[in-house]
């Protein structure tokens, strides 16, 4: 690895000496061998001006589909942590959207062989269910051991009651911990997107806020009843908010997160029938981002994602109505949380620190002798995602072509760097 000197970058670290304070740090062999105010570049060094740029532990993205094994078409493990690196992700949680599901020792084992030793650190998250069925539940314990660090059904929600109550009381034997995807099938019906204003005037069936809530509410009791941890994924309905708020205030084990781009874009934006924009749960109102929003500043929210789920073209370039749901989106969080407002030491804890935390992982350190794991960013430089900057395999994503604010500059992890 490159021997390393960055200048006057702001450190972003909760547990560091020279937090939101501007440092020079050098890395040598992949670790940290000096911190300081005016710390002498050895000759062969590459030397980073990094005035007005921020360092913080590598981002840690709680959901992201790297769709292997099964449908590597979409993105596999290599090309996935690529884009993640890319984006400034050191460690990515991926779900287990694929095929066979992620759910035995064998499955768990076979992507911690292929992405070991890799830039970024790929965790996988096991499957609740069998073959996600939502009927028996899978093999949590053989999982845990193998190395699954929680685990969900993915895009699909638990709808048996006595099935997500059991799932909850057996990971808690061992203080594992359940992922709620928030989703009353029986209500979402067929709906394509939100259900209000913008679906009557498109004539498109809509799925009302009311799906998530109120399974968001059912797990919230379930979790009480078993006085078990439990992590919703992606909320994005004012509601749900309250009702998590509610929660937490009254003591339960309950903690959450948010898709990046449902802090930015409402409903509004499919008026021109633009299958980019079609993602689940749906882009929902104006009045719902400013809970979103209003949540995260809180601490309501504890988390960001990406939730990165990338499509082949033919699954995208399609009418509406049949389009596949989500958006390529490991590259784009970082421009999105700067352009909802989150100043860059929220983003530091909400990207990097608070994902760790829930999952039970360590924060890489930021003190010499330390390994070194970590992001450096610029909130203000400009860049385009387009077919030269994209490192995904798909490109499924509304920002496609477009000029961003908030570039990665430097990645570190494993004794490699990513410039």
């Amino acid at each position: 690895m490159k021997t390393l000197l960055l200048q006057s970058v702001t450190i972003l670290h909760p547990e560091s000496s020279f937090n939101k304070k501007a440092a020079d740090v050098l890395i040598t062999n992949g670790k940290i061998t000096a911190i300081g105010s005016s710390v002498k570049s050895p000759g062969n060094a590459d030397v980073i001006d990094c005035k007005g740029k921020y360092l913080s532990p590598g981002f840690f993205d709680l959901n992201a589909n790297f769709f292997e094994p099964g449908f590597e078409t979409k993105e596999g493990l290599e090309s996935g942590s690529v884009a993640a690196a890319a984006g400034g992700f050191t460690g990515v949680a991926i779900m287990p959207n694929t095929q066979p599901a992620v759910q035995s020792k064998s499955e768990v084992s076979y992507i911690l062989n292929r992405t070991k030793g890799n830039l970024v650190d790929v965790y996988p998250l096991g499957a609740i269910s069998q073959n996600r069925e939502g009927k028996d539940l899978a093999e949590l314990y053989d999982m845990h051991l193998a190395g699954a660090v929680a685990f969900t059904d993915g895009n699909k929600p638990v709808a048996d009651s006595g099935l997500m109550s059991r799932a909850l009381l057996y990971a808690k034997g061992f203080d594992g911990l359940v992922f709620s995807y928030a989703e009353d099938l029986q209500i979402a019906g067929k709906g394509k997107m939100n259900e209000g204003r913008m679906s009557t005037y498109l004539g498109m069936k809509g799925i009302p806020a009311l799906a998530e809530e109120i399974m968001v509410a059912r797990d919230i009791y379930l979790a009480e009843y078993n006085d078990a941890r439990i992590h919703f994924s992606t909320i994005s309905a004012a509601g749900s908010v309250a009702l998590i708020r509610a929660a937490k205030k009254k003591g339960l084990k309950v903690t959450c997160d948010v898709a990046a781009h449902h802090l930015v874009l409402t409903e509004d934006l499919l008026e021109g029938f633009d299958s980019n924009y079609k993602v689940k749960p749906p882009l929902r109102t104006r009045e719902d981002v400013k809970a979103l929003l209003k949540g995260l500043n809180d601490g309501t929210i504890d988390v960001v994602v990406s939730q990165h789920t990338p499509h082949e073209i033919e699954f995208k370039d399609v009418e509406f109505e049949i389009a596949s749901y989500g958006i390529t989106g490991l590259q784009t969080v970082l421009p999105l949380l700067l352009k909802a407002g989150l100043a860059p030491e929220a983003i530091a804890e909400k990207l990097a620190v608070n994902p760790r935390t829930i999952l039970g992982l360590p924060v890489p350190e930021l003190n010499e002798g330390a390994e070194a794991n970590f992001v450096v960013f610029d909130p203000t430089a400009e860049w385009e995602l387009n077919s030269q900057t994209n490192r995904s395999k798909s490109t499924n994503t509304p920002f496609f072509n477009q000029e961003l604010t908030g570039r990665v500059i430097v990645v570190c992890n494993n004794g490699q760097v990513n410039l």
